[in-house]
């Protein structure tokens, strides 16, 4: 029975061998698939970019015009591609298969006739960032031998980590520090998982609800409904709404729409003070937003910035320069006062902790 193990024809298969420790045999076994699975998404998931790429490419040939008759075939693939496939085919993403096929165009033509992908779309898309060919070969290196993940990459591609190495007299000391500043990145299972662009890829809703802590979840939870039931116009639109730039991804907790204002209504939930890091990330959403989703007649996009810490439960009303009179006059006789946006918190708090010491009390 046990020669079983041997007769697989993947990686989970031939590289498990049982020892006496039924629980770690678990471990590498249930580690050990998660792995391979990975892999294998992201190997198919590089070959299709690389392919859309390849094709995009063949087609701009023809046309007379390279840039304008490229542009245009783009925006109408995105616009059929998502018709049909969904997420994932914005021009943006297009674009990039593009220049990851125009940058790493022999990247299936090894001498073995295999493929040579050694990292992740995620990875491949962040290295699209640098120009320099001989850092971005570097970091691809780095980035596979010392088993980087994407926030490590493209930590230290924003870092100048090459750059700082070549002219330090102590690589040991630079290399440290940035070991220090990545643990976190470095220590993350989950990564795969919350990532959008496999979402996308397989057809799934992206959902990061698992990602807050229960906390954050309820208090959420709860100011949705606080401001569906003010009864002042509030439609609900999405939870964690994914937003992309060229460098990371975002994700809104609440978004809504206001017909009597005529905009959306942004909020994000901090669970530490706010800082001015905090307002500055509300004011990009909004810019994206206004650019992205507002219509003719809708009035600018607002956000409130909340903050859950212990000692200082506040709101921060964030608009982009030049509509703080239209906020000042229209905006704030449909908007929760900071007051009411408090107290809610701080009742969601206490009903929390107290559920929490309940559970904790018929558990003992």
């Amino acid at each position: 029975m046990d020669n079983i193990v041997n007769m697989g024809q993947n990686d989970v298969m031939s590289n498990f061998t049982k020892t006496d420790d039924i629980m770690n045999d678990m471990r590498k076994i249930i580690e050990g698939s998660q792995k391979t699975a990975h892999q294998a998404v992201n190997t198919i998931l590089v070959q299709r970019n690389w392919l859309i790429g390849y094709r995009i490419a063949s087609e701009e040939l023809n046309g007379e015009d390279r840039a304008d008759y490229g542009a245009e075939v783009i925006k109408k693939l995105s616009f059929e591609l998502t018709k049909e496939f969904g997420k994932g085919y914005t021009k943006s993403n297009l674009y990039s298969f593009y220049s990851f096929y125009k940058t790493y165009p022999e990247i299936f033509q090894t001498v073995s006739g295999k493929s040579a992908i050694l990292l992740s779309w995620s990875h491949y898309n962040v290295l699209l960032q640098v120009k320099d060919k001989i850092a971005r070969d570097w970091y691809e290196k780095e980035a596979y031998e010392q088993t980087w993940s994407v926030r490590t990459l493209q930590r230290n591609i924003s870092s100048q980590y090459y750059y700082r190495m070549l002219q330090t007299q102590n690589r040991n000391r630079v290399e440290n520090e940035m070991k220090q500043l990545t643990a976190d990145f470095q220590t993350d299972k989950l990564e795969f998982i919350k990532n959008p662009v496999i979402a996308e890829f397989l057809g799934l809703s992206s959902n990061t609800d698992f990602t807050e802590s229960e906390l954050e979840s309820s208090i959420l939870s709860n100011i949705q409904k606080f401001l569906m039931e003010l009864g002042k116009g509030y439609a609900f639109v999405a939870r964690q709404q994914h937003i992309k730039t060229e460098k990371q991804d975002y994700y809104i907790d609440l978004v809504f729409y206001n017909y009597i204002l005529k905009c959306f209504v942004l909020i994000d939930l901090k669970t530490e003070k706010i800082t001015h890091q905090d307002v500055g990330q509300m004011d990009m959403y909004i810019r994206m937003y206004d650019e992205l989703k507002r219509s003719e007649g809708d009035n600018p996009t607002i956000g409130i910035v909340l903050c859950s810490d212990t000692d200082e439960d506040i709101a921060r009303y964030s608009v982009m320069h030049g509509n703080e009179q239209l906020f000042a006059s229209k905006y704030k006789l449909y908007l929760p006062t900071e007051e009411e946006l408090r107290a809610e918190i701080e009742t969601q708090k206490t009903m929390y902790y107290l559920q929490h010491d309940k559970d904790e009390n018929n558990q003992s």
